[in-house]
C-alpha cells in the first residue's frame, strides 16, 4: 500500500490550499480516509475523518474551513482549506485505515504565514 501526496506549499492567512493523496494497493471504496496534521513538538492529531457510509467529520480547529473528500474513480483523497490561519501551519499527512491496518503518506509542511 503507497499513499503519494501533493499540494501543500506556503500561504497567506486567509489563503486556500488543496492537497491530494493517490492510494495504490487498496481500493478507496472500501477504507476510511483522514488527514492528520502536526506541529513542532507536538504529536500528530486526525483533523478530518470520512468513514465509509458516513458523513465527514472534522476538528473543531477547522470546522467550516476544511473538506474532505474521497474520488474512488480516481483513488485519490482530497483535502480543501480554506480561510487559513497561521495555527494551521504543520506537516499534513493522508491517512487510510481497513480491518485494523494503517497506512501513513510521506507528510508535506503547509505553512501560513501572517
Amino acid at each position: 500500500v503507497q499513499l503519494l501526496e501533493s499540494g501543500g506549499g506556503v500561504v497567506q492567512a486567509g489563503g486556500s490550499l488543496g492537497r491530494s493523496c493517490l492510494v495504490s494497493g487498496l481500493a478507496l471504496s472500501s477504507v476510511d480516509v483522514f488527514w492528520g496534521r502536526q506541529e513542532p513538538g507536538k504529536e500528530r492529531e486526525v483533523v478530518a475523518t470520512l468513514r465509509r457510509g458516513s458523513s465527514a467529520m472534522y476538528a473543531d480547529a477547522v470546522k467550516g474551513r476544511f473538506n474532505i473528500s474521497r474520488d474512488s474513480a480516481k483513488n485519490t483523497i482530497h483535502l480543501q482549506m480554506n480561510s487559513l490561519k497561521p495555527e494551521d501551519t504543520a506537516i499534513y499527512s493522508c491517512n487510510v485505515r481497513k480491518l485494523g491496518a494503517s497506512y501513513w503518506g510521506q507528510g508535506t509542511q503547509v505553512t501560513v504565514s501572517s
